[in-house]
């Protein structure tokens, strides 16, 4: 397991339209110095409750390097991958939310994880607990505090992008269920390979990537090997068996 794979890296809630403005930046031609220094000036007087009120400089240096590592300067291995993500919020910008998932998926594969034990106790329950999560998050990563200081920033991130509420119970959550988004192949496909990205083995069978409880918030349509090969040349559909498909990286 790599670096990103194992870090927990994501130390305070990152609100949607922060994604939005860091990509309109990068997509509008600004530097990685003019985005960072916007960022601060915008940041220092918007909290993560959706308030505008002063923050401290320490928190506010927290968020700027989160954005910064998903959309700006992301790891060498991912710099094709968001290439491909920018060129996606160009062709379907009301599939945004989206591609922003695809992204923070990919540069901290805390987020998908954690997005992961949210889809599946969703799927055998209506409302889940915040320990639920926590408990199985500890499962995987260990019994470390910043587990539980960490997953709670990206709960919250989760419930101010709309995509999870609280319920009447405290430490209880529910999806919205006013949140339905239909993607188009490409983004599907996108998401996809962000699965790729976020976990250590690089390579995953189709008909699980596309029932994965991490894309919960998500409706893919149907997606078979000819789509990924005609539409992205970064993911290699291996046959196993009689049908069983893989998808890997190339070059993995």
């Amino acid at each position: 397991m790599g670096k990103r794979h194992s870090s927990i890296g994501i130390k305070q809630l990152i609100r949607y339209e922060w994604m939005e403005k860091t990509a309109s930046m990068l997509l509008a031609g600004m530097d990685e110095k003019s985005i960072r220094e916007e960022l601060n000036i915008y940041l220092i007087v918007h909290k993560g409750d959706g308030s505008e009120e002063q923050r401290s400089l320490n928190t506010c240096k927290f968020v700027v390097s989160n954005l910064m590592k998903i959309w700006v300067s992301p790891d060498p291995e991912l710099i094709d991958f968001r290439d491909s993500a920018l060129k996606q919020l160009q062709n379907h910008p009301s599939q945004a939310l989206a591609i922003h998932w695809a992204m923070i998926s990919t540069s901290y594969p805390f987020w998908f994880n954690v997005a992961l034990h949210i889809g599946r106790l969703l799927n055998l329950q209506d409302k889940i607990t915040h320990q639920q999560i926590i408990n199985r998050l500890k499962e995987q990563y260990g019994d470390r505090q910043t587990v539980s200081r960490n997953a709670q920033f990206v709960i919250r991130s989760i419930i101010a992008w709309g995509i999870l509420q609280d319920s009447e119970c405290p430490g209880c959550y529910e999806k919205n269920k006013n949140m339905h988004m239909l993607l188009d192949k490409d983004v599907s496909i996108l998401l996809l390979e962000s699965i790729l990205h976020a976990i250590p083995e690089d390579k995953l069978s189709l008909k699980i990537a596309t029932s994965s409880p991490a894309l919960f918030p998500f409706q893919l349509p149907s997606i078979n090997a000819d789509d990924i090969s005609r539409k992205f040349n970064e993911i290699d559909v291996v046959q196993y068996g009689m049908d069983e498909e893989f998808m890997e990286l190339k070059g993995k």
